[in-house]
């Protein structure tokens, strides 16, 4: 299989378990964007079963108040698109007013020279102990 999701791991891990992992993303603009994989090789949301759906609900939403937890950010976005990598996936983005493309979705086009919000490895440590309720 040619699924990058399947074959890596897609950025730091900080939270796993049988059906699902947290990622941090490397990405320097954005140092705090998370990426929530489904560890299957499925396509979409209806292809879970309800008590699949509900856990990855369930730590979404985990991730999320992790994010708003350690950074207390503007806005969070939370994203699932898979047009590029057909593997379910959610984007989980910590946005702030002085971000390189806020208003605008991280995708778009670039606002200004933007301020990371966080340092990657003391990122990583908080989002991990605020996932784990630590």
């Amino acid at each position: 299989m040619h699924c990058e999701l399947c074959r890596h791991d897609g950025g730091q891990v900080l939270y796993h378990d049988a059906q699902l992992r947290i990622i941090l993303v490397a990405d320097d603009d954005y140092p705090a964007f998370c990426r929530l994989i489904w560890q299957g090789h499925v396509k979409e949301m209806s292809d879970l079963d309800p008590a699949q759906r509900e856990h990855l609900f369930h730590w979404l939403i985990r991730t999320e108040q992790a994010l708003r937890t350690v950074l207390n950010p503007d806005k969070i976005n939370l994203a699932s698109f898979g047009n590029m990598v057909p593997h379910l996936h959610w984007h989980v983005i910590p946005r702030f007013s002085d971000d390189r493309h806020f208003p605008q979705p991280v995708w778009g086009a670039a606002q200004r020279d933007g301020v990371p919000h966080g340092e990657p490895a003391a990122l990583a440590l908080a989002l991990t102990a605020a996932l784990h309720g630590d």
